[in-house]
């Protein structure tokens, strides 16, 4: 009997779909160095070639102002101070120059808040936390995190040697922040916490008397003792707690095609010691501020 050869077309057919998936299913993504990244719908990390908010530009969102030291003169444009540093670099690394980046206000609630982003990264001192990342997505960790106690100068909280001396001061934090996570979990404080909208109100709180002092991150702490604050003074720091170090990401939008290759760009900074150049040119050393226990 003669057999059609329909079958065997169905066949050949059928293995040509299996190829083709195969294939569409075959990873594309690769980091900046060479290595797969990471992140949701992955996507090619190929020099300048990413899925940005502005076609050929990183749009890069922070706070204003742009406290020192991590941005200089309020112009995170300029490239000075650590945080604007970083970004360029990180930038760099993803094959976009100085002239393709570009930079939008964004509140610091507002980075980590639920929602879509008009940012592809956003570099404002935001500690990575499982609660935001339920929201937003981040990078690997660009700085390593100590937050400090700073107190007006003769003050009862600016002699304090100790946890157990802050617990009947009047303290204040940035809202959201980590700083009042600290104060909160770590400190348990007496009086109600004083929480300020931006960290620019507490210093002003703390320059009226209205709080004993502040929490905010070591370097902040340096910049506000020795250029804003003159009769201020850095009191201490907290330890790092449990195995995982609190360390600042880049923020990306949750569903964000680029989270990896940012990532592998902040691991690469890392390896190099571009990181490390960057923060010892920009952030004070923390030499001789005790630690609280």
């Amino acid at each position: 009997m003669h057999l059609s050869p329909r079958p065997v077309r169905l066949i050949v057919c059928a293995t040509a779909v299996l190829l083709v998936t195969a294939v569409g299913c075959a990873p594309q993504d690769a980091s900046p160095d060479g290595a797969q990244a990471a992140g949701p719908g992955k996507r090619s990390c190929a020099p300048g070639k990413l899925t940005t908010v502005a076609p050929g530009k990183i749009t890069v969102g922070t706070d204003k102002p742009a406290y020192a030291p991590w941005f200089s003169d309020d112009d995170p444009a300029n490239g000075k101070g650590y945080e604007s540093a970083v970004a360029y670099a990180v930038a760099k690394e993803l094959g976009y120059g100085k002239d393709a980046v570009q930079w939008r206000t964004v509140p610091f609630n507002s980075a980590f808040a639920p929602g879509a982003k008009s940012f592809d990264f956003d570099v404002n001192q935001v500690s990575i936390s499982a609660s935001r990342k339920q929201a937003v997505a981040f990078s690997s960790g660009y700085y390593d995190v100590r937050q400090a106690v700073v107190a007006v100068k003769g003050s009862k909280a600016a002699g304090a040697r100790s946890i157990a001396d802050l617990k009947d001061a009047k303290l204040g934090a940035q809202v959201g922040s980590t700083s009042l996570d600290v104060v909160n979990d770590t400190i348990r404080p007496h009086q109600a916490v004083a929480v300020f909208q931006k960290n620019d109100l507490a210093k002003a709180a703390l320059k009226n008397g209205q709080v004993d002092a502040i929490l905010v991150d070591l370097p902040t702490a340096f910049y506000i003792t020795s250029a804003e604050l003159k009769d201020a003074v850095v009191v201490g720091q907290f330890a790092h707690q449990g195995p995982a170090k609190e360390q600042f990401g880049l923020v990306l939008d949750k569903e964000s095609t680029i989270s990896g290759c940012v990532t592998a760009a902040v691991d690469a900074l890392r390896r190099k010691g571009t990181l490390a150049a960057l923060e010892k040119q920009w952030l004070a050393d923390a030499v001789n501020v005790p630690v609280l226990k």
